[in-house]
């Protein structure tokens, strides 16, 4: 699927499969329709949201229907599944100094997630070293404000943030390598998790996100690396894989539907020609697969849960979808071996009119009709509609035969039978012995076969049919 000529920064599938919706730097969205797609992959609608900022991450909520934007300003937008605005979120006052008194982020947003369970929430992250939390319907002020701070109480930027499964927890990851963690359920005050320089400082990590299991943790930092964590024992990564270059700052990792792998995608080097999809065991993080993408970077890759189905944005403008014919439900199945139906339009003939009201008849032009118009007259006629031959209701014509049939035996019947049939108030049998004689005396068929070992045939006489015909004696039979 061809999105444009630029990096795609955002790619999102919603939670049935059915749709899919993509931005790049190019600032503009295009939803995607699986099911209504053939197999040229065209999006049904195209927008540009946000004017001339760069689209960083697209979201659908729990349901389905809502699209969250986060792009290069400081005012996330909420979409339908159609492309229409829904809602535009407050920008704060960017001359107050305490943040926590802003009614909206006064720098440019990084990220942004939708609650799990709770449909009306989702969480931004910008650059003003806040997260905020928002309700749906209240476009003029955030439900809740957090503040990222680096270990010396500084303020620090979070470039990526997350929800867990069950929304218990909101997480982050900072700029100066850092991962926080806030209690859902309580006040954002004091973290409930903390892990200093998990990354290292001064990158911007790009991903983090939880297992299907709630316990275990991956994150992709711009340090050349994709660590695993658990929540258990939080304070070093259980893993750690090297050597994964990365050259934007939305390159995302996530975890198989089964919870067995880890994927994420990594960039070309000075001098690669390739872009690499990378796997690696959940247990033991050693490399299971590589999968050569195309000749970019990979960007955004998602690995969808129901469809069973990887979906991958690169640096070039294009998305793949990559399907197993047996495990992979709908999702791109669907487009894949669909072709494009040919539409036919009617157009007018173009041409120059000359219009001569006093010549002959048989020297004026007609008007041009329309395309729609001579093909209504060429169906009139039989000749140009290609009309087959009708039914024949008579004996036939033209060395045709009527409905009667053209079979040697419906010949038979039609010519022989029909002449020399027998009425119904005659008797069979006379019928049959009226050619007896002949049939003697001129064998042709039967006869000469049979004329050896033919019996003799001995016919019952009328005078025993009559006496047939009596009714039996009453008398009882002895036993």
């Amino acid at each position: 699927m061809v999105h444009g000529s630029k990096a795609v920064l955002a790619l999102a599938v919603d939670p049935a499969g059915a749709r899919m919706a993509t931005g790049s730097i190019d600032y503009e969205v295009k939803f995607w329709d699986f099911q209504g797609m053939d197999s040229t992959c065209q999006s049904f609608r195209t927008l540009t949201p946000c004017e001339n900022h760069p689209i960083k991450n697209v979201q659908y909520s729990m349901t389905g229907d809502l699209v969250l934007i986060i792009s290069g300003s400081s005012q996330a937008k909420i979409l339908d599944r159609d492309g229409f605005e829904k809602a535009e979120y407050v920008k704060g006052d960017m001359y107050i100094t305490d943040m926590a008194n802003t009614k909206g982020h006064v720098a440019s947003l990084t990220c942004g997630a939708w609650h799990p369970r709770i449909r009306e929430e989702f969480m931004t992250a910008a650059e003003d070293s806040t997260l905020r939390l928002w309700d749906m319907w209240n476009k003029k002020t955030q439900i809740n404000v957090i503040k990222c701070r680096s270990q010396t109480g500084l303020k620090t930027n979070p470039t990526c943030c997350a929800y867990s499964r069950d929304g218990n927890l909101v997480a982050c990851v900072c700029f100066d390598g850092s991962i926080l963690m806030w209690d859902h359920r309580k006040a954002f005050v004091n973290t409930a998790k903390v892990v200093r320089k998990a990354h290292e400082s001064q990158t911007e990590t790009s991903c983090i996100t939880f297992s299907y299991g709630e316990q275990m943790l991956a994150t992709r930092g711009g340090d050349e690396t994709l660590k695993l964590w658990d929540l258990r024992a939080f304070k070093k990564p259980v893993h750690v894989a090297e050597d994964l270059f990365s050259r934007y700052s939305t390159t995302e990792c996530s975890f198989s539907p089964n919870d067995s792998m880890v994927m994420t995608g990594v960039s070309m080097r000075k001098g690669e020609t390739e872009g690499k999809l990378m796997f690696y065991d959940k247990n033991t993080f050693e490399k299971v697969h590589e999968l050569v993408v195309t000749n970019s970077h990979v960007v955004r890759s998602v690995w969808h849960q129901k469809l069973n189905q990887l979906l991958v944005s690169c640096g070039n403008g294009i998305v793949k979808a990559y399907y197993d014919d047996k495990k992979s439900f709908r999702g791109a199945m669907l487009c894949a071996n669909k072709t494009r139906r040919k539409v036919r339009e009617a157009h007018t003939a173009v041409g120059q009119q000359i219009i001569t009201p006093h010549a002959l008849p048989l020297f004026r032009k007609d008007r041009p009709k329309s395309l729609k118009k001579q093909m209504e007259k060429a169906r009139q006629d039989p000749v140009k509609s290609r009309r087959p031959e009708l039914p024949l209701i008579a004996k036939g014509q033209g060395g045709r035969v009527a409905t009667g049939g053209g079979t040697l035996s419906s010949y038979v019947i039609r010519n022989l039978g029909i002449s020399k049939r027998v009425e119904d108030d005659q008797d069979p049998r006379e019928a049959i012995l009226r050619f007896a004689k002949e049939a003697e005396e001129n064998p042709y068929w039967i006869a000469p076969a049979y004329k050896k070992t033919q019996p003799n045939p001995i016919f019952q006489s009328q005078e025993e049919e009559e006496g047939d015909d009596e009714e039996p004696s009453s008398k009882k039979p002895k036993v």
